[in-house]
């Protein structure tokens, strides 16, 4: 089933049980995220190849990467 479908199923439902598919997903939704905290450790290493980087270039680099984008 497309997502088009679901929506139009649900655009036929009754304004109660539409207030309850909404609950439903945005109770999905944060079940979700709340998975167990992340080890700062699992992070090591991770901008290793910033290290020998001006800060200000790296800054700049990540504007021009951003206007960049359509």
């Amino acid at each position: 089933m497309t997502l088009d479908a679901i929506i139009q199923e649900a655009r036929a439902l009754p304004i109660k049980e539409r207030k309850q598919l909404i609950i439903a997903l945005v109770d999905s939704l944060t079940e979700e995220q709340s998975g167990k905290p992340h080890d700062p450790l699992e992070f090591y290493g991770v901008g290793a190849h910033l290290r020998d980087m001006d800060a200000q270039e790296y800054v700049n680099q990540l504007r021009a990467e951003w206007d960049e984008r359509p």
